[in-house]
């Protein structure tokens, strides 16, 4: 048979993984009761004080492009309290075929004291990533999430023009739905990035929310932080729940600003590997 009518299919290599961690209250502390991990998704409980509890989740196969699905699972027992992150920035890459997946899932117990403070997900040119998290609290429990994202690699000389992604964040408290949010993001929504309503020309923009009964009351004292030059920070709260929203010319200003606001929201220095990045406030 001539070479030229040989055809010979191309199976692109996938990333699958999943990662859950259960922690329970033994006497005052909270310890691991069980810990299940496959393919390419991790958890790592580094050393700690007893008080702070850490759990660090990551994607060992360096970043997300087409099919790949990665799934990272957290529940905390009643009275539990923890800091979840993960190592390093997630990347997203070129997806020629179809978007890439990655889920969170938490559910706390009552009166569990829950931190989700991923470190920041840097969108790449032609990349599709759909993620979803949510966050089921029992009664009296609190949480404190963050989401922030990164438009390429500004020092690079990158500037993503077409780029998707599909976020979807839900808290119940309860039983009963707290905070829903969807954004949605494409070309045609970075064609017109500049615009003052939209990020203003911003490289980075993250939501921080802070979720559970009476937690609106932290409004004020998010208001009273310094914002940084290069950062325009707006807050909310209201029924149960406040939210900070922030955009900034460059990543990094951006990312101290929120350490700030993290550490006041959780009376807690932030999670080692924010530390070994300079983020100390």
């Amino acid at each position: 048979m001539p070479r030229d009518t040989l055809a010979i299919p191309l199976q692109t290599q996938r990333a699958f993984g999943q990662a859950a961690v259960q922690l329970g209250l033994q006497g005052a502390v909270t310890r691991l009761v069980d810990l299940r991990q496959e393919g390419s998704a991790r958890a790592i409980l580094p050393r700690s004080a007893p008080d702070r509890p850490e759990v660090v989740f990551l994607n060992t196969s360096g970043g997300l492009t087409s099919g790949d699905r990665i799934s990272f699972a957290l529940s905390l027992g009643e009275q539990a309290r923890v800091q979840a992150t993960t190592q390093t920035a997630e990347r997203a890459y070129l997806a020629l075929e179809g978007p890439a997946g990655l889920t969170v899932s938490v559910t706390a117990g009552a009166g569990a004291d829950l931190a989700w403070l991923p470190q920041e997900t840097i969108l790449f040119e032609g990349s599709d990533l759909e993620r979803r998290t949510e966050i089921d609290l029992g009664a009296g429990a609190a949480c404190v999430m963050l989401e922030m994202i990164v438009l390429g690699r500004r020092a690079m000389g990158e500037r993503p023009s077409a780029a998707r992604l599909t976020d979807r964040r839900r808290v119940t408290l309860g039983g009963r739905l707290l905070w829903i949010e969807q954004l949605r993001m494409d070309q045609g929504a970075l064609a017109v990035a500049d615009g003052t309503a939209v990020l203003g020309g911003g490289a980075a923009f993250a939501t921080l929310a802070v979720c559970g009964q009476g937690r609106e009351a932290v409004a004020d004292a998010l208001r009273a932080l310094p914002v940084p030059d290069g950062v325009q920070a707006g807050i909310s709260g209201w029924n149960g729940r406040c939210i900070l929203r922030a955009v900034a010319d460059e990543p990094w200003p951006l990312k101290l600003y929120l350490g700030v606001a993290m550490a006041r929201l959780t009376g807690r220095p932030l999670p080692r590997v924010w530390q070994m990045q300079g983020v100390m406030p």
